[in-house]
């Protein structure tokens, strides 16, 4: 008789029935970092075809190739500069002009870089600023300018230096000869702007302003009808412009600029201070003769 062994076979437990309401589902990972990697090897092949790029300049050499070829097939085919037109100028000398634009009858029309040849003009003393287009049939380079309106002269080390509204110093051996105002002072011409503002108030006294002395960098003394010989008002530091319409009503109710004086001190808020001009001595002696004194 044969006696088998039996096998310890453990019994099958059923699995517990799952509610598929509260099932949930984990994201597959495998598809982001398939994508994540793709990304980490395109960055990697992208700076290496950079890093070729920089070092064998290649697409410098491809643009430069195109545009050699764009200008030679262009030029073959008439488009050529057949003149250069000038406009506006007046002051600015044509050397300095034809230095910075630098093209001759002939040269390819598309060869210049008009925005550059507008910022290069106006970087000349005289132009305050340019305006540069192509036209063609028949192609020309066409330049507009606006020069610099000159309003006073500067006088600063025994030189002299023209000076626009806008305060801004032109670098140049040409003076103006017609009369202009003279301002006269370290960083006078930063301050012009705001002096005009105030003297220009009133038109028949700004004509009668020959020049104007800033002093210590912060005020004005105002010289009218004669550098040398006439009447200095002292404006205030602050409130210039207040002092200024007070002379005015000064003025218009007391005469006080038809008076024979030298200087008018407006420095202070609450009084003004006068200097009356002194008599020469043969007027002195005139007066002494005709009042028997």
């Amino acid at each position: 008789m044969f006696w088998f062994k039996k096998k310890n076979i453990k019994p099958e437990i059923p699995s517990p029935k799952v509610d598929e309401r509260y099932r949930v589902s984990l994201p597959k990972l495998w598809p982001y970092r398939f994508i994540g990697n793709l990304i980490v090897l395109f960055s990697i092949a992208a700076a290496t075809f950079g890093i070729f790029v920089i070092k064998t300049n290649l697409v410098a050499q491809k643009l430069t190739s195109f545009s050699d070829y764009f200008l030679e097939l262009t030029s073959n085919l008439g488009f050529t500069v057949d003149d250069i037109l000038v406009y506006g100028r007046n002051k600015t000398p044509l050397d300095e002009i034809n230095n910075v634009v630098n093209l001759h009858r002939g040269d390819n029309i598309f060869g210049p870089n008009i925005h550059q040849l507008r910022a290069d003009l106006e970087q000349l003393p005289w132009i305050k600023n340019a305006i540069v287009e192509r036209s063609y049939n028949p192609n020309i380079i066409r330049i507009t300018i606006t020069e610099r309106k000159i309003i006073a002269v500067w006088q600063i080390k025994n030189r002299f230096h023209p000076v626009d509204i806008d305060g801004k110093v032109i670098e140049t051996d040409q003076i103006p000869s017609s009369p202009l105002l003279l301002i006269i002072g370290r960083k006078a011409p930063e301050h012009l702007q705001e002096l005009l503002q105030i003297i220009k108030s009133d038109d028949k006294l700004y004509h009668r302003v020959k020049a104007a002395n800033f002093i210590s960098g912060r005020r004005w003394n105002i010289i009218l009808d004669d550098i040398k010989h006439g009447i200095v008002i002292k404006l205030p530091a602050e409130d210039a412009d207040k002092a200024w319409k007070r002379l005015l009503k000064l003025n218009k109710t007391r005469g006080i600029l038809k008076r024979k004086l030298t200087i008018i001190d407006l420095r202070f808020e609450n009084k003004v201070l006068v200097t009356p001009k002194k008599a020469s001595p043969q007027r002195e002696m005139k007066q002494v003769q005709e009042h028997g004194v």
